[in-house]
C-alpha cells in the first residue's frame, strides 16, 4: 500500500506543477516585449510541465521552456515595436492552456481516488486482523 500512496502523491505533485504552468502561462498570454537582442524587456517566455515515470514507480515533473518561446505580433502602438512595428508575443494558445489546466484536475482528482483507496484498503485490512485476534 506504501507504492500505491507513493505513486499517488508523486502523481498529485505532477499535477500541481502541470496547473501552475499552464496557470502562469494564462496570467502572462499579454505579456509582450521587444524582439531585440539587446532588448531590455523581453517578451514572457512560456514554459510546459514534461513528466516522465520514475524508476520506483510514481512520475516525476520537468518544467522546461517553450520553443519557440515567442512569435511575431503586428502593433505599431508599442513601445516595444521595431521599425516593421513588430513585437514579441508569447507563443501562448489560450484554448491549450485551458486544455492542460483540465487534465491536470482530472490527473489530480484520480490521484486522489488513489489514495481514497489506499486508505479504504488499509482500514479493511486492520478490521480483519482486529476480527481475527
Amino acid at each position: 500500500m506504501i507504492d500505491a500512496i507513493t505513486t499517488a502523491l508523486s502523481g498529485l505533485l505532477a499535477s500541481t506543477n502541470k496547473a501552475a504552468a499552464a496557470s502562469g502561462n494564462i496570467a502572462n498570454a499579454n505579456t509582450t516585449g521587444s524582439l531585440a537582442d539587446n532588448a531590455a524587456k523581453k517578451p514572457y517566455t512560456p514554459v510546459d510541465s514534461v513528466q516522465s515515470s520514475s524508476a520506483g514507480g510514481g512520475v516525476s515533473t520537468t518544467i522546461v521552456n517553450r520553443t519557440p518561446p515567442f512569435v511575431p505580433a503586428y502593433d505599431p502602438s508599442s513601445p516595444f515595436a521595431d521599425e516593421g512595428e513588430i513585437i514579441g508575443s508569447p507563443n501562448i494558445r489560450l484554448e491549450e492552456e485551458v486544455v492542460t489546466l483540465k487534465q491536470a484536475e482530472l490527473s489530480y482528482k484520480a490521484n486522489l481516488k488513489v489514495l481514497q483507496t489506499a486508505s479504504d484498503m488499509q482500514d479493511e485490512l486492520i478490521d480483519s486482523i482486529n476480527t481475527k485476534a
